[in-house]
């Protein structure tokens, strides 16, 4: 049992040594190539969350939904049609929304409660939505909004 014990301790003070040699060998470099104190490493405006929400959603019906929002002149979609409906897709469906179906948030990208009423509120005139306009993306939106997608398909296709 002996040179078990031994032969970890050997291992793990191998493994501490060599973690506390590259530290120090990292912290010099990392000092050696600082930037000055006045410029800022980062800048916190250059930094954007580009969250995907598709509300089940398949990659080709998230497409379907880009080539309407990229077609519709309110929409302004001029992104990449990826089948990922992300922080641009959703500022496109706030635009449209806010032309047509009473959204009266910011146009943020975020496809938060607000944005989820205008989306049923649209639902409901043409794609069998009949729940309450409550702003949670339950199961019957996310039906409906599939029917939407596939109508799109047709109506507005790449």
């Amino acid at each position: 049992m002996r040179p078990n014990v031994l032969t970890r301790t050997v291992v793990s003070l191998t493994a501490v040594v060599g973690l506390a040699a590259g530290t120090v060998a990292a912290a010099g470099t990392g000092f050696a190539a600082s930037r000055p104190a006045a410029e800022p490493a980062v800048s916190l405006q250059s930094i954007t969350v580009q969250a995907v929400q598709n509300f089940g959603l398949s990659s080709q019906q998230a497409k379907n939904v880009q080539c309407f929002l990229k077609q519709d002149d309110t929409a302004k979609y001029r992104d990449s049609i990826d089948g990922k409906l992300g922080t641009n897709s959703w500022k496109a469906f706030q635009r449209f929304f806010k032309k047509y179906w009473d959204y009266t948030d910011s146009i943020d990208g975020d496809p938060g409660p607000n944005t989820v009423k205008a989306l049923q509120r649209m639902l409901k005139h043409g794609w069998d939505y009949r729940d309450r306009i409550d702003g949670d993306p339950g199961p019957n939106t996310r039906a409906a909004f599939k029917r939407f997608a596939n109508d799109m398909s047709v109506f507005y296709p790449c």
